[in-house]
């Protein structure tokens, strides 16, 4: 099968990346990964795996699948056109917003799939397959990868415990313009080092804020890296807002910390105020009592933490192309498709 990785953002890479190593665990398959250049200018793959910026080459490749984490794909490709979500954020209003450049939506678990399977009998133009999240895969082959590094951030930093700040970037969302100080107090307060792991779509001028923070204050470590999984499975607590990464620590199994998340159900422990921090982390490492709800959220969110999520998503294209052979392009009505030129640009076909 022909596989294209379609990245238009830089968190899609580590969740396409599983996929990846699948089909080449599997043989037989032909990859190459779109990287949108106005988007990632550097490519931290490179030398690893077949990848362009060029449209025309993605075109050219003719692919049979297209998987895609983003909202958006070009509609004249080639290909099954997959939607495998950057994420678990329900509450988000574009989770459920069908832009038609799908053929078929997989699933992370029950609770999507019902609300998917409605939206697909309203539309009538795309299927569902609840398959679980790619990034999992990942995280099950590396749940005690980062066992060795931690303990060596631990005991440089001679604390105890390891708390992650993974705010979204989201200027109505975000708690980054209030969470300085209550950061600050919770690393003079409490023995723990706190990591400060941002989206890459923050705005610089924050980042360089709380960079600055970090390297004046003991217990605060800055980390500059594209995926902030592996500091996940690093941390004991994590401290966060209205970001899918909630969903996605608590399927570790670990508390959570939020500040006015914008969700309809908690989880986790939402705070009124940032300087409920100190106290919050308390409640939450001394007898946590949202483990109940945190083993709701397992087994309807994503309960696939088997390893076989990349296989059950190459299958499942499989399937669909079995059924219906490969699309040739993606019916859209002309604002769909000037959003598509516009975004990605034209290609020339035979």
């Amino acid at each position: 099968m022909r596989i294209v990785l379609f990245c238009e953002n830089k968190y899609a890479i580590d969740i396409l990346k599983p996929i990846h190593d699948e089909a080449v665990r599997e043989g037989g398959n032909e990859m190459l990964w779109y990287v949108h250049r106005k988007r990632i200018s550097e490519f931290p793959l490179d030398g690893e795996v077949a990848w362009t910026h060029d449209m025309q080459a993605i075109y050219d490749f003719q692919p049979e699948a297209v998987f895609v984490p983003g909202n958006i794909v070009p509609y004249y490709l080639p290909g099954v056109k997959i939607q495998v979500f950057h994420g678990y954020a329900a509450e988000k209003k574009d989770h459920w917003v069908i832009r038609r450049y799908f053929d078929t939506y997989f699933t992370q678990g029950p609770f999507f799939t019902k609300g998917f399977e409605r939206l697909a009998k309203k539309y009538g133009d795309f299927e569902v397959l609840e398959t679980g999240w790619p990034r999992q895969d990942w995280i099950y082959r590396n749940l005690h990868t980062f066992d060795g590094e931690r303990e060596r951030l631990l005991k440089e930093s001679g604390r105890s415990r390891i708390v992650l700040y993974a705010p979204t970037f989201s200027p109505s969302l975000t708690s980054l313009p209030f969470m300085q100080q209550a950061l600050v107090d919770l690393v003079r307060q409490r023995d723990v080092l706190l990591l400060l792991k941002f989206h890459p779509l923050t705005k610089p001028e924050i980042m360089e804020e709380y960079r600055q923070l970090a390297a004046e204050t003991e217990g605060m470590l800055w980390i500059d890296d594209y995926t902030v999984t592996k500091y996940m499975l690093m941390a004991d607590a994590m401290i966060s807002d209205t970001s899918s990464t909630i969903y996605e620590f608590l399927l570790l199994d670990k508390p959570v910390i939020t500040l006015r998340a914008a969700a309809k159900e908690i989880y986790w422990r939402d705070m009124a105020q940032p300087e409920e921090l100190v106290e919050a982390y308390d409640e939450v490492t001394q007898g946590d009592g949202m483990a109940q709800l945190r083993r709701w959220v397992i087994e309807n969110y994503d309960p696939y933490l088997d390893g076989q999520v990349g296989h059950r998503m190459l299958e499942g294209a499989r399937d669909f192309i079995r059924r219906h052979g490969v699309p040739t392009h993606r019916k859209l009505n002309i604002w769909r498709k000037y959003t598509s030129i516009k975004t990605f640009g034209r290609v020339k076909k035979d």
